[in-house]
């Protein structure tokens, strides 16, 4: 039996846990500034169309951070706790790194449930758990990215896969790979974040043997700088243009089920497909598959450097 527990911080973005935090959601994500009575409107329109005022988008996470414990505890029983923190609503980031100091932990790893590196993505999440960690005494390691775990890429490569067969009567069809759209100046910082979605991408079309894709952005924010594009309205558009009359999309730079993907996929990109003539469908997104939970919990482990003293 292990000597003593390792805290395992399971970090995401976020999502109200009702209709009625919404607001203070997007407040958190303006950075304290709430959010226009119109931009509220159209916040509260997007996610009562995903989910018709019942709201079960938080009970995602919390199911992968407990496929994530089940899978931990399979490889070491006893030896990891997992804890949640978000970024942009409670418990935050911060609050997870409390709770495991009021447990007793001491040390810890922390993965964000996205597998693709940027410093403007999963880098603002080890900042802030390193920041609390440090203050609070924990040593905390970190996994940055995992975008080409093989187990990662078989569990893409087979919903990849069945989703080509299910539109295949719609033929010609392109395959499109996604990711959330990030400010262009990321290519000045030389931040790996689009090199590592490239890199996944490829790796599943090849395991699928599907050579006719290409990759998209979605969801970019609405700011003045430029955003990485083009976006997939857009994409869409050209495709229909070179003759194409089915499209699925494979949104490998998300993970669950959420607004990204429900709404600007579900609905606004489907109606846009439609408009143009083309059928648009998506593979199942990774939830709590199991070989996804694996590669989580293989990935912690790399990170446990103090694994030798058990």
């Amino acid at each position: 039996m292990p000597k003593r527990t390792i805290g395992v911080l399971v970090m995401s973005y976020g999502t109200p846990e009702s209709m009625d935090g919404i607001e203070e959601y997007y407040t958190h994500i303006r950075r304290g500034h709430a959010p226009t009575p119109e931009q509220l409107a159209e916040l509260t329109e997007r996610y009562d169309a995903v989910v018709g005022g019942v709201f079960p988008l938080r009970e995602n996470t919390n199911r992968q951070v407990a496929g994530l414990q089940a899978a931990l505890d399979r490889t070491v029983p006893g030896r990891y706790a997992c804890y949640q923190g978000l970024k942009h609503a409670r418990p935050y980031i911060e609050d997870g790194v409390e709770a495991m100091a009021a447990d007793g932990i001491t040390e810890a790893v922390g993965i964000v449930l996205a597998p693709h590196y940027s410093v403007m993505s999963v880098g603002s999440y080890v900042k802030r758990a390193r920041e609390k960690a440090e203050a609070l005494g924990i040593a905390m390691r970190f996994v940055e990215s995992y975008h080409l775990h093989p187990k990662l890429i078989a569990a893409l490569t087979e919903r990849v896969g069945s989703g080509l067969e299910a539109v295949s009567y719609a033929r010609p069809v392109k395959l499109l790979f996604s990711a959330h759209s990030l400010p262009e100046r990321i290519r000045e910082m030389n931040d790996p974040y689009e090199e590592q979605l490239l890199a996944t991408s490829a790796a599943v079309a090849a395991g699928v043997g599907f050579v006719d894709w290409q990759f998209t952005w979605q969801s970019a924010g609405r700011t003045r700088e430029p955003w990485l594009g083009p976006d997939i309205l857009d994409t869409l558009q050209e495709v229909k243009e070179k003759g194409y009359r089915g499209v699925l999309v494979a949104p490998v730079g998300f993970v669950s089920d959420h607004l990204e993907v429900l709404y600007d996929l579900d609905i606004e990109a489907k109606a846009a497909a439609k408009e143009l003539g083309m059928v648009l469908e998506r593979i199942e997104m990774l939830n709590t598959d199991i070989l996804y939970m694996e590669t989580l919990a293989e990935s912690v482990v790399s990170q446990d450097e103090w694994q030798n003293e058990i």
